[in-house]
């Protein structure tokens, strides 16, 4: 059962990026991101700071002209002149006292495994995973006969947390429990630092839903993967200050 205080969780973006990953936080107004080549979540202010103009002015300056801003769990309205480009519920799930443990055929992923673990998730599609994801945390993964087929690790790091995210097997080899191995092994090494796992999902994946269950996570909450496109007019003038 987790004793991590879970509040941090209700704008798990930010608090990453005011918190442990602070190294990695681009910084505009009250706006926070993470480097778009790390992974496009973008960070709001939190409730009740309701974001005013300036904010999503700030979002877009941010994103830069035409980019498509992930909103992670915002359940507020976004500007009318806005474009909402992809909106669907997701769930987010806490370690609720799941078996952890590492597992011997897991290795840890580094850059140079990188083009393999694009590669990985170009098939798969568990969600965003860019050149520099492997950065914010240690990946795993699985090789057969030297070709990477499995992998999981750590994204978003609130303070006492960490997400489990990039969970994904090749076709070939599903079936086989590589998914469950990886998670409790990614888990072992957060719970080896005094934190406690937690993940997101879409509230539609029942058989990931399932899975995450069985392994011993439950669900917090019903969140929101949304993202959205600014005007033209927001993102031609303003510039972008980094922190």
């Amino acid at each position: 059962m987790s004793t991590s205080d879970e509040r941090v969780l209700d704008n798990p973006a930010r608090a990453a990026l005011t918190g442990p990953h602070a190294h990695f936080a681009e910084r505009r107004g009250r706006v926070l991101r993470y480097p778009v080549d790390v992974t496009p979540w973008l960070a709001l202010p939190d409730v009740p700071d309701v974001p005013d103009a300036d904010d999503w002015a700030d979002v877009a300056a941010l994103a830069g002209p035409g980019a498509e801003i992930p909103l992670l769990g915002f359940r507020g309205r976004v500007p009318d002149d806005w474009e909402i480009t992809f909106d669907i519920d997701g769930v987010q799930m806490v370690d609720d006292g799941m078996t952890a443990a590492p597992d011997p055929e897991a290795i840890i992923l580094g850059p140079a495994d990188v083009p393999e673990m694009l590669d990985l998730v170009e098939r798969t599609k568990p969600g965003p995973f860019l050149p520099r994801t492997v950065e914010l945390g240690t990946y795993l993964g699985i090789r057969r006969d030297g070709a990477l087929v499995a992998m999981a690790g750590e994204r978003l790091h609130p303070p006492g947390w960490t997400e489990i995210s990039a969970v994904c097997t090749d076709p070939s080899v599903r079936g086989e429990g590589l998914a469950s191995r990886l998670i409790r092994a990614v888990a072992h090494g957060i719970r080896e630092r005094g934190e406690t796992p937690f993940l997101h999902t879409g509230a539609g994946n029942a058989t990931a839903i399932r899975l995450y269950e069985s392994l011993g996570f439950r669900l917090r909450l019903r969140t929101a993967f949304l993202a959205a496109r600014a005007p033209e007019h927001l993102t031609e003038t303003r510039a972008v200050g980094v922190s």
